[in-house]
């Protein structure tokens, strides 16, 4: 069937669904629809964890509790809306041990095609669906990819990457039997407010004001605000033609400049120690190997590492001419950050009068 050429922006009241709505993504995304005045449902697998973290949302939001590896047990919900923002993958729980295959492919693959499917059969008339822009690699002449980029080899080697590039070349295989149009985001590294996971970024502003970071860490990413991807995601919905894919990956920064602006947003002094990138890997083994051991939480794993180490750099020029996407900068990403944390109490009140640079 065809797809409309005229795309309809959403209007105060209309109806729209995100998954993974309490997630970085998915949290900022409801809150920024909400805003605008749209009523949205959004799936959690945490009823708890929604009141907490989303009441601020009030009666425009509706939780839907359900899991991607069941689609079906929820489809129901998403008759009468007018786009599904999909942002919800299985992707923080692959940097922790074991073995992962399977869970990518059953979320980030068959739960993904099974929702585009409820999605056309309830005959909602957008899907805009989050992939990442590690599955871009960099152009032969070594300058920023773009959305035609293959990823590279040792992108490839990562497992999450590996299963959002199969995932989008299924997606775009995938034909609607109804006019829906399907439009890809693609985000950098996002940082930002609502990191409630938290997800590495904010784990890295947590430990870093715990004094938990000794060390400054090589390599660097394309680091992007969530609320500047949630406005471009929504942006899309009036903008983007069926089949568009859109990088939304704000700017490369170096992890070095990371926490040098940590430590002037937050007045905490950072590392100064710089250790060879062959130490930090052998260091990221051991704590595969404890964590594995042991059963805690694995604080660095060797993809995470092999990731910032490639310094992977994307252009959002498309999304920034089509979408209209704007990057704030990265100053206010952490003031922000910082704010949400401590009004969450995510950091002790001692870490209030940690001492601070002169």
């Amino acid at each position: 069937m065809p797809h409309s050429s005229q795309n309809k922006a959403l209007a105060q009241g209309d109806l729209v669904f995100v998954t993974g709505a309490t997630g970085l993504l998915g949290s900022n995304l409801v809150r920024e629809l909400v805003a605008r005045g749209l009523r949205v449902r959004g799936l959690v697998r945490s009823p708890e964890k929604a009141q907490r973290f989303l009441a601020d949302a009030g009666d425009a939001f509706e939780p839907v509790v359900g899991d991607m590896q069941r689609v079906a047990d929820f489809a129901a919900k998403l008759a009468g809306c007018a786009v599904v923002f999909h942002t919800a993958a299985y992707f923080r729980e692959y940097y922790q041990p074991g073995s992962h295959e399977d869970a990518l492919d059953a979320i980030n693959i068959q739960g993904t095609l099974a929702l585009m499917q409820a999605a056309d059969e309830a005959r909602v008339p957008c899907f805009v669906h989050t992939s990442s822009s590690g599955t871009i690699g960099r152009k032969p002449d070594g300058s920023p990819g773009d959305e035609d980029t293959p990823a590279s080899a040792q992108q490839l080697k990562n497992g999450y990457f590996r299963s959002k590039v199969d995932g989008d070349r299924k997606i775009a295989a995938f034909q609607p039997e109804s006019a829906m149009r399907v439009v890809e985001i693609l985000p950098g590294w996002m940082w930002g407010p609502g990191d409630a996971a938290p997800t590495a970024a904010g784990q890295l502003v947590l430990d870093y004001l715990a004094r938990k970071i000794p060390i400054i860490p090589d390599g660097g990413a394309s680091t992007v605000d969530a609320r500047d991807v949630a406005n471009a995601m929504i942006a899309s919905v009036s903008r983007a033609r069926h089949g568009e894919r859109y990088i939304v990956a704000g700017t490369f920064r170096t992890l070095a400049e990371d926490l040098a602006e940590l430590e002037r947003r937050s007045g905490v002094r950072g590392p100064r120690l710089r250790v060879p990138y062959a130490l930090q890997l052998a260091f990221a083994a051991f704590e595969e190997l404890r964590a594995r051991l042991t059963g805690g939480a694995l604080l660095v794993s060797r993809a995470g590492l092999e990731v910032i180490h490639a310094r992977h750099a994307v252009s959002s020029a498309k999304a920034e001419r089509e979408l209209g996407a704007t990057f704030r900068p990265f100053s206010q990403t952490l003031d922000d950050s910082i704010a949400w944390y401590r009004a969450h109490g995510f950091i002790p009140s001692a870490a209030e009068h940690i001492p601070r640079v002169a």
